[in-house]
């Protein structure tokens, strides 16, 4: 598990899919991105249960896309700070890479929900569909935002 881009690079290597993780307190938001890492999509949200079954949703969408890595949202505070939630989303990546050795990379991620949020109600979209649909498309938004980063990392 890692916060530095240039490590994940180096662990997963120029292509393959990467599955976006947005741990919430109540629901767990899934995306992936492509084999070439240019599109982020909304995948599914997973209602929060026992850690064991939720970890079971999760590495079977690893899984079946054949996904090289995961990228875990960590929401730090405005400050750049760690609190209550990103020490949250550290200790699920900690139990996951307890799992299973796949790469892993903590994206600051502050916002992200904000502005799916924002972006939704710009849309007209109701507000029991933004309840459904807010996980899922603050995982794909995150995982964008590192793939765009990794993609423009100089070598």
């Amino acid at each position: 598990m890692t916060q530095s881009l240039r490590a994940f690079r180096a662990a997963v290597g120029a292509a393959g899919a990467v599955l976006g993780v947005d741990p919430g307190a109540k629901r767990i938001g899934l995306a992936v991105c492509d084999q070439n890492r240019l599109i982020a999509s909304p995948l599914e949200t997973i209602s929060r249960s026992r850690f064991a079954d939720d970890a079971l949703r999760l590495w079977t969408a690893f899984d079946s896309r054949a996904c090289v890595g995961v990228v875990i949202g960590l929401p730090l505070d405005m400050s750049g700070r760690e609190g209550p939630a990103a020490q949250s989303a550290r200790a699920f990546a900690r139990n996951l890479s307890r799992l299973r050795p796949a790469p892993m990379l903590l994206w600051d991620e502050r916002l992200s929900t904000a502005a799916v949020v924002r972006a939704m109600i710009d849309a007209d979209v109701t507000r029991a569909k933004r309840a459904r649909e807010v996980d899922r498309l603050a995982a794909a938004y995150m995982l964008q935002g590192a793939m765009d980063a990794l993609r423009t990392l100089a070598d």
